[in-house]
């Protein structure tokens, strides 16, 4: 099956530090891509796979199951953490999602979490209906290039299988119940405006996990793929500096103002 312009997977071999990328539903690996070569220009080893059913045409997902995406990016953790000595784990959207799940299960192999808008719900009054709905309706139109910057677009789905939005479904909410066991630090970048993945998304996020060195960052110029929109350089410096403390193991400010975990200090009387 022909692959989308830009969806091939993608691997740096640098450093002992790993990182694994991930991309959103419906996407593919060249609405992330340009964050996987920054990472990979910093000498770090990176890896940025292709999800199953993604990357060709919708049919194709719509015969897989969250099960085979998250499993695509277990292998991938444990290969990293066969080679490196750390494991970070970046995700856009479901991709965050994804990451957040394995945060929870492999625990102290990840080292910590870098996500962008990151899905924690299917909104919307059909989601309930998905189980059914899904044998009636075959597909719905997708939403892609979800983008603020002129000229910029996304590869991705123009149609979204209801099979594959009743497995997004499912996903969100196994990764919601466990929440709870993710401990990692954690940046968080989400756009003030975000058509596909509202705000509110990160913050339960926040109030759920369990990570005490959080990091919270507002993106006003981006909308949902801001890995590919005006926050594109903020969010790939972010990235990295939050990368470089935590593998140096060095508390040191990356120069990121919206703070969370000072937020939470303040608020308690903390210094």
């Amino acid at each position: 099956m022909p692959l989308l312009p830009g969806a091939q997977p993608f691997r740096h071999h640098g450093g002992e530090i790993g990182v694994l990328v991930c991309h959103g539903f419906t996407g593919s690996p060249q609405s992330v891509r340009p964050w996987a070569e920054h990472l990979a220009r910093q000498d770090l080893t990176v890896s940025l796979p292709l999800l199953p059913g993604h990357g060709t045409r919708w049919q194709e997902l719509a015969v897989t199951s969250w099960e085979d995406w998250y499993a695509e990016v277990d292998r991938e953790v444990r290969a990293l953490a066969e080679r490196c000595r750390q494991v970070f784990v970046c995700g856009l959207s479901m991709g965050g999602s994804l990451a957040l799940r394995l945060a929870a299960r492999h625990g102290p192999r990840i080292s910590g979490l870098a996500l962008v808008n990151p899905a924690h719900t299917m909104h919307g009054r059909a989601a309930p209906a998905l189980p059914v709905l899904r044998h009636l309706v075959p597909s719905v139109q997708g939403i892609v290039s979800d983008i603020a910057k002129p000229g910029t677009l996304e590869m991705g789905y123009d149609r979204v299988p209801l099979h594959g939005a009743y497995q997004l479904r499912r996903l969100l909410r196994e990764v919601d119940a466990e929440l709870p066991r993710v401990t990692q630090p954690m940046l968080l970048m989400h756009s003030a405006q975000d058509h596909v993945v509202p705000p509110v998304d990160s913050a339960r996020i926040l109030s759920r996990v369990s990570s005490r060195d959080v990091t919270e960052l507002l993106l006003e110029r981006s909308y949902h793929v801001a890995t590919l929109d005006h926050d594109a350089e903020l969010v790939f410096a972010e990235t990295h500096a939050f990368i470089s403390r935590l593998a140096r193991g060095i508390d040191e400010d990356s120069g990121t103002e919206n703070r969370l975990g000072k937020e939470r200090a303040a608020a308690s009387g903390g210094a």
